[in-house]
């Protein structure tokens, strides 16, 4: 992913505003029947209840990108971390969620409710799937949801701008930086 891997700092900055630090990454199958191929080219529809489209094989337990940025904390370290898409025939975008029907909790939203927390920080990648998908769901669950958008990347201008649009929809906000946080602590 472009720039993909200059989010770490900006991470580490706005988790200076948080009670809790809640990480997530994608554990992959190397045999998830959502690889593209020359027969399924990337992004080309793909039939399934928690699959849609072919993606690059990413993300692989092992492999060059399977770990976190070198400046992030070890998952040990999170208050709450979650590894998603494990399963070879599903491939949720949703932090909140394994399964697109978003009836299998990750324990996400569990976790923010025992500690009352009312408003959520968000970055990432990519913002026009894992991030959007992510922030939709913590909004539906009645949370004030924050997009950094320094803390974050996208994977296509166009699907970037209509996931804007539909998270504004939403009433999720943006900002540009962690520095937007100073004295706005709630």
């Amino acid at each position: 992913m472009p720039e993909g891997h200059h989010i770490g700092a900006e991470l580490n900055r706005q988790a200076k505003f948080a009670a809790y630090r809640i990480g997530s990454k994608d554990a992959h199958s190397e045999h998830a029947i959502w690889v593209a191929d020359a027969d399924n080219p990337i992004a080309s529809k793909l039939a399934g209840d928690n699959v849609d489209l072919y993606w690059p094989k990413h993300a692989i337990s092992g492999t060059k990108g399977f770990e976190l940025l070198a400046e992030l904390p070890h998952p040990k370290d999170y208050d709450y971390f979650v590894w998603k898409g494990v399963e070879p025939d599903m491939h949720p975008y949703g932090l909140c969620y394994h399964d697109h029907a978003e009836h299998l909790s990750t324990g996400v939203l569990e976790f923010l409710k025992v500690h009352a927390i009312d408003t959520v920080l968000i970055g990432g990648l990519a913002l026009d799937y894992c991030v959007k998908v992510s922030a939709l769901q913590l909004v539906n669950a009645g949370l004030r949801v924050i997009i950094n958008k320094a803390a974050t990347r996208e994977l296509s201008k166009d699907s970037t701008q209509q996931a804007i649009e539909q998270m504004l929809v939403a009433g999720i906000e943006f900002i540009d930086s962690a520095e937007d946080l100073e004295g706005d602590n709630d």
